[in-house]
C-alpha cells in the first residue's frame, strides 16, 4: 500500500508520526507549507526515510489563492498516485482539496481529526455541512475517545473510525528529562530557573487561558506563603503583553518566569526540571503538550476542555482535571499536587505508564488499520453535487 499521508507543515511532532508509518508501508509526505505563522520551529534539513513533497516553500499555504492550492495539491497527488490519502481535517482549502480529488479518482480518503463536540459553540447548519463532508472520506483516524464520537455522530461508521492520532516522540521527552535530572543543578542554572515550579506551555492566545492561570497561582502563592513553588510559562503570542501586565499587577515578577518560545531540543530539560505540568485551557481539541509532560513523568493539571482529558488523565492517579473558569479549583489543585504529602513520583510513573499507550506506533497502527479500512469499504459515490460543494467551501 502506498499511503499519502498530508500536514499543513512538517515538524518534530509529524517526522516521529511519519517515520514510524513507514516502517509499515510506502509512505510519501506532502507538506503544504514550509513555513507559517503559527509555530517558530527551526527550519530542518536531516534526511528522512520518506519522500517530501512540498507545496508552498516561502508562504504560508492559508495566505495561497485557492485556486493555486487546489492546483498544486492536485498535481502533486496525481503524480505521486497514492492508494490512499490522510487528510488533516476537513476545514482548510488544502484539506478540502485533497477530499476533492479523492473523491474525482476513487482514491480511498481517510480523515485525521481531532475535533470533538465541545471544541466550540456548534451551529446545526453548519453541523449539516461538516456532515457531508465528512461523510466523503472512507474512514478516519481520530485522537482519542470524545474525538472518535463526534466523528461517528457526523456520520462516519463506527467500524471506519479507529484512534491514536495525537502522539508525540515519548522517548524523547523521557530520555531528555532524565538526563538534566542527573545534573539538575546545572541544567537550572543554565536556564535561570528555580528550584520547585510549575511548568506551562502553549501558544499565548485567548483560549490558552493564561490570565485564569496566573490569578489561581497568585491564589495558591498567597495560600501557602514563602513554601510556593514558582511559575515557568513557556510559549509566545498576542496575548504576551496582557500577560506581563497581570505580572506586573499582581506583583509576580519575582515568582513568575517567561523564557518565552523554545525548540523542540530544549523541551525535556524544562520538563526534567519542572515538579508538575498545568494547561488550563478553555478549549483544546487534543493538548499534545501534556503527552509530553507525561512522557516526562510528571504530574498533570489539566482542563477538563482539553480534549486529551478522558483519555490520559486519571484523577488522583496522574494529576486531577480542573474547570478551566474555577480559579478556586486551579489554585486547590496547585496546592494539592505541591504540598509535601503528595506523592509526585508515582504520579509521575503512572502518566509514564497511561503514555505509553500513545507513541508514534500507536499513530502508525491506527492509521494503517484505517487506510486498510477505507481500501475495503464499499467505494464512494464521485457525485457532482459533493465535490461543487467542497470548492464551494474551499472559497469561503
Amino acid at each position: 500500500m502506498k499511503l499519502a499521508i498530508l500536514f499543513h507543515r512538517l515538524g518534530p511532532y509529524h517526522h516521529a508520526r511519519l517515520q514510524a508509518v513507514a516502517d509499515r508501508c510506502e509512505v510519501v509526505a506532502v507538506e503544504f507549507s514550509r513555513v507559517d505563522k503559527t509555530y517558530a520551529w527551526m527550519l530542518e534539513s536531516s534526511e528522512r526515510p520518506y519522500p517530501v513533497t512540498t507545496l508552498f516553500t516561502e508562504q504560508d499555504v492559508a495566505a495561497a489563492d485557492v485556486s493555486e492550492v487546489k492546483r498544486r495539491l492536485t498535481a502533486a497527488l496525481s503524480e505521486l498516485g497514492p492508494d490512499a490519502v490522510a487528510i488533516p481535517g476537513w476545514s482548510t482549502a488544502p484539506a478540502l482539496a485533497a477530499l476533492h480529488w479523492c473523491a474525482a479518482t476513487r482514491t480511498a480518503a481517510v480523515m485525521m481529526s481531532d475535533s470533538t463536540a465541545h471544541d466550540e459553540p456548534r451551529k446545526w447548519w453548519r453541523e449539516a455541512v461538516k456532515s457531508r463532508v465528512v461523510r466523503m472520506a472512507w474512514a478516519a483516524l481520530v485522537g482519542g475517545g470524545p474525538h472518535r464520537d463526534y466523528v461517528t455522530a457526523l456520520g462516519m461508521a463506527a467500524e471506519r473510525v479507529f484512534t491514536g492520532y495525537d502522539v508525540v516522540d515519548n522517548a524523547h521527552f523521557a530520555a531528555g528529562a532524565e538526563a538534566v535530572r542527573r545534573r539538575a543543578d546545572s541544567g537550572r542554572a543554565r536556564l535561570g530557573l528555580p528550584e520547585r515550579f510549575f511548568l506551562a506551555s502553549s501558544r499565548f492566545i485567548e483560549k490558552k487561558n493564561l490570565p485564569r492561570l496566573l490569578e489561581a497561582y497568585d491564589r495558591y502563592r498567597r495560600g501557602v506563603g514563602a513554601r510556593a513553588w514558582h511559575l515557568v510559562l513557556l510559549g509566545d503570542g498576542p496575548v504576551r503583553g496582557r500577560v506581563e501586565a497581570i505580572i506586573q499587577g499582581r506583583r509576580l515578577g519575582d515568582w513568575v518566569r517567561l523564557p518565552g518560545f523554545q525548540q523542540y531540543a530544549e523541551l525535556p530539560t524544562y520538563y526534567g526540571l519542572a515538579g508538575a505540568f498545568v494547561h488550563a485551557s478553555t478549549s483544546e481539541q487534543w493538548g499534545l503538550v501534556v503527552n509530553e509532560a507525561m512522557a516526562a513523568g510528571l504530574p498533570v493539571l489539566v482542563s477538563s476542555r482539553c480534549g486529551c482529558a478522558p483519555d490520559l488523565v486519571a484523577d488522583g492517579e496522574n494529576g486531577y482535571t480542573v474547570e478551566p473558569t474555577d480559579v478556586e479549583a486551579l489554585a486547590a489543585a496547585m496546592q494539592r499536587v505541591a504540598a509535601d504529602d503528595c506523592d509526585r513520583e508515582a504520579m509521575g510513573r503512572r502518566s509514564r505508564e497511561i503514555i505509553a499507550r500513545w507513541t508514534p506506533e500507536t499513530f502508525a497502527r491506527g492509521l494503517q488499520e484505517a487506510a486498510a479500512a477505507a481500501l475495503a469499504a464499499p467505494c464512494a459515490p464521485n457525485r457532482l453535487p459533493d465535490r461543487a460543494l467542497l470548492w464551494a467551501l474551499m472559497r469561503r
